[in-house]
């Protein structure tokens, strides 16, 4: 994957063909790759020939509910990986408990955005987000020495 990419770590398949959909009417073009859960995102994202080429998504796209391991832990493992510390992480859940939003910026996310029902609401928060992260954010370097 050469192209910066979006993994978005989402168990709902209906959340799934929603974010996929908001892209799609937005233009956002990158490619999103959707992990179900948690251990196969973390699998996903420590495989050592991807850290070692440095393909990391340029953005990840997390929901706190997951089988295996829940979001919160993925993101402090994230957090605590040398090469993917830095990643853009963006917590996207319909949860509305003040625990989550404090212990997830509490374990370094990037930006916590609660998924609007209203669907033109959804493609609207997606287009923001999208727009934001993967176009005027400034993205970190990628990991020095591609190690662990």
């Amino acid at each position: 994957m050469s192209k910066p990419y979006i993994l978005l770590v989402e168990d709902n398949a209906d959340d799934i063909e929603l974010t996929q959909r908001a892209f799609a009417k937005n233009h956002i073009a990158n490619e999103v790759v959707v992990m179900r859960d948690g251990a196969a995102a973390a699998e996903f994202l420590f495989d050592e020939n991807r850290v070692r080429a440095r393909s990391m998504p340029a953005l990840i796209l997390l929901d706190l509910s997951l089988p295996k391991v829940s979001g919160l832990e993925l993101l402090q493992k994230i957090r605590a990986n040398a090469a993917t510390k830095l990643l853009p992480t963006v917590i996207l859940t319909s949860s509305k408990q003040e625990e989550d939003l404090v212990e997830g910026y509490r374990l370094g996310v990037n930006s916590y955005v609660r998924k609007p029902v209203d669907f033109n609401e959804f493609v609207e928060a997606v287009r923001q987000v999208g727009l934001y992260w993967l176009v005027l954010n400034e993205p970190p370097p990628p990991a020095g020495g591609g190690g662990m």
